[in-house]
């Protein structure tokens, strides 16, 4: 062949030169291109270590006392937040965060482990609800043996195990599967689909229209009476599964669930392994039996993660707003606050949840003034009856989940800083709110009201992404805002003091309208809310706005999403029309 080639070549040397020519250029080309990427992306890489990162890094001595934080575990700080937060509002509670089966579920389980979660759900890629997508129920992720596997194998490894549960679910159904998950390293099942079975359930797999022929996912009056369930259904079902698990156990020689726990080594795989479609797989990684490097750390949980749910402050705020828990008299507290201070109000507020329900306390019964710089989630979940008023500064997440109650934030009387030019709240305030009162003297930070579902707030300035995905209340802010603003807003008001003319740059009007206030309603709305502002915070720019309050109207930007004007509209309309009580007790069934 190479001769035959060569002789090609050599009969026609003007004809051959020039294909030889291409080809020589192509390669030389391809061999450059690759190595100026190589060349580039060296570069990039030593650039970024010694401009951005360099040689060397300062942290702080608690930091580096967690110096085996994985990676992941940056990723998962707000998730630390999270159920610290959901924690304090409700101490009896267990805090579970789901996991989907994936390559390195481990080393995520191992960061929800060092974030005191109680309970990790490694959630396999079968199972869903009948309202699921189809492309959501089938292959979205791993098998739950996979992710139990890996999980089990790097808590034990990191001397994480002990301290949390490993739940398992996705299409579990018989004891056997109770005991398959049990020797791979869970303690806890979670039967869904089966157990809807048992009560009737046929698959029609509509549970999203309310439609479900058997009663069991609908709202419909009609169709719930065809539910022929019995309680005494799914305890014979689960008696016969525990049954089951205790004869495989026997079976095996295990008295106990904790046992078995990660007894990978009475597995036996020897028929699957010598079957034609699992020729050349390795199930040793699969089936390796983590030890503990601990003699006393054991491969399942054993205690109780540690919240730090002693220091917080609630606690003062409880003993000295004893008389309004038990006589809802009028309570007024004082006290200091640091930022070591975290999700200052929640444990009270939850106190009064469990004791008053959904209602609170009448308002203004416990008035708390504290002064100083407070923590993350400062006045998370507060309820009706609270109000709290932060003379200093506070971090992020401020009147997250909030559903009553008041907010103040005021700097210090002695402060030298301007407030309306001074950020005194963080990031991600009033995040998914639904009721309640908030007031800042200063600027917000980024993503101020997101999610916002009922709060009624006003504020000098906001940074980038104000009002993202509020669904509800009312946001008024006295000055610039950031880019992005409003970006999928699809409920609510706000109202900005558009004094030099510029909103329309970074206001996004992907669903919502930027026009004139000019409706009495909002002009009494707005005038009310910049007038209680003034009354709690004695802000500057809001008492200049009353004091020529014709002329500042004037600037005031109403931004209105398209879709909530509509339905706003249509109820008018069907009230005006005396139909909307009909739907309303039509709805409640």
């Amino acid at each position: 062949m190479i001769k035959f080639l060569t002789k090609g070549l050599l009969r026609d040397r003007s004809r051959s030169l020039f294909p030889v020519l291409v080809i020589t250029l192509t390669v030389a080309l391809v061999v450059f291109a690759i190595g100026f990427i190589r060349g580039t992306m060296n570069s990039l890489f030593l650039d970024t270590a010694v401009i951005l990162t360099g040689h060397e890094k300062i942290v702080t001595r608690a930091y580096n006392e967690e110096s085996q934080l994985m990676p992941n575990d940056l990723a998962l700080l707000d998730a630390d937040q999270l159920i610290h937060d959901l924690k304090n509002v409700n101490p009896d509670a267990r805090i579970h965060v789901k996991l989907v089966a994936e390559v390195g579920v481990g080393t995520v389980a191992a960061g929800v482990a060092k974030g005191h979660a109680d309970v990790v759900l490694i959630s396999g890629y079968d199972g869903g609800t009948g309202a699921s997508p189809e492309s959501s129920i089938k292959h979205a992720g791993l098998p739950w043996e996979l992710g139990v596997a890996e999980t089990q194998q790097v808590l034990v490894a990191n001397g994480l195990r002990s301290r949390i549960v490993v739940q398992t679910d996705g299409q579990l159904k018989t004891g056997r599967d109770a005991v398959m998950a049990t020797l791979l390293g869970a303690e806890e099942y979670g039967f869904a689909t089966s157990a809807l079975v048992v009560s009737g359930c046929i698959m029609l797999r509509k549970c999203h229209m309310n439609t479900c022929s058997v009663g069991i996912a609908t709202q419909d009056p009609e169709l719930r009476k065809q539910f022929a369930g019995e309680p005494e259904h799914l305890v014979s079902y689960f008696m016969f599964v525990a049954e089951e698990m205790r004869e495989i156990m026997a079976e095996l020689g295990f008295r106990t669930v904790n046992e078995m726990i990660g007894r990978t080594d009475v597995l036996d795989f020897q028929d699957a392994d010598d079957h034609w479609k699992a020729q050349g797989l390795d199930f040793s990684r699969l089936l390796h039996r983590q030890e503990s490097g601990d003699a006393d750390e054991p491969v399942y949980c054993d205690r109780k993660q540690d919240h730090g749910l002693e220091k917080a402050l609630d606690h003062q705020l409880i003993a000295l707003a004893k008389p309004a828990l038990d006589e809802q008299e009028k309570v007024q507290i004082d006290l200091p606050i640091s930022n070591a201070n975290r999700t200052v109000g929640a444990m009270l507020s939850g106190k009064i949840a469990k004791a008053y329900g959904e209602d609170g306390l009448p308002d203004d019964t416990i008035n708390i003034n504290l002064t100083g710089s407070a923590g993350q989630s400062f006045g998370a979940f507060l309820v009706r009856g609270i109000n709290v008023k932060l003379t200093g500064d506070t971090n992020d997440y401020m009147g997250k989940g909030m559903s009553g109650g008041r907010i103040v934030v005021c700097p210090h009387p002695e402060s030298t800083f301007v407030p309306e030019e001074n950020i005194i709240i963080g990031n991600v305030a009033m995040y998914g709110a639904t009721g309640g009162e908030v007031f800042i003297n200063g600027i917000a930070g980024e993503r101020f009201c997101v999610r916002n579902s009922g709060v009624k707030t006003v504020v000098e300035a906001v940074g980038d992404h104000g009002c993202e995905y509020m669904t509800g209340g009312v946001a008024v802010v006295l000055g610039p805002t950031g880019r992005n603003f409003a970006a999928g807003m699809s409920g609510g008001i706000a109202f900005v003091y558009d004094k030099d003319d510029c909103l329309g740059i970074s206001f996004n009007d992907g669903m919502a309208d930027m026009e004139a206030v000019t409706d009495p309603e909002d002009i009494s709305l707005l005038k009310g809310l910049i007038e209680d502002h003034k009354k709690y915070t004695h802000s500057t720019p809001a008492t200049e706005i009353l004091a020529d309050w014709s002329a500042a109207l004037k600037r005031f930007k109403k931004i209105m999403p398209r879709d909530y004007r509509r339905i706003l509209e249509e109820r008018k309309r069907r009230v005006e029309e005396g139909t909307e009580r009909e739907l309303e007790a039509v709805g409640n069934g």
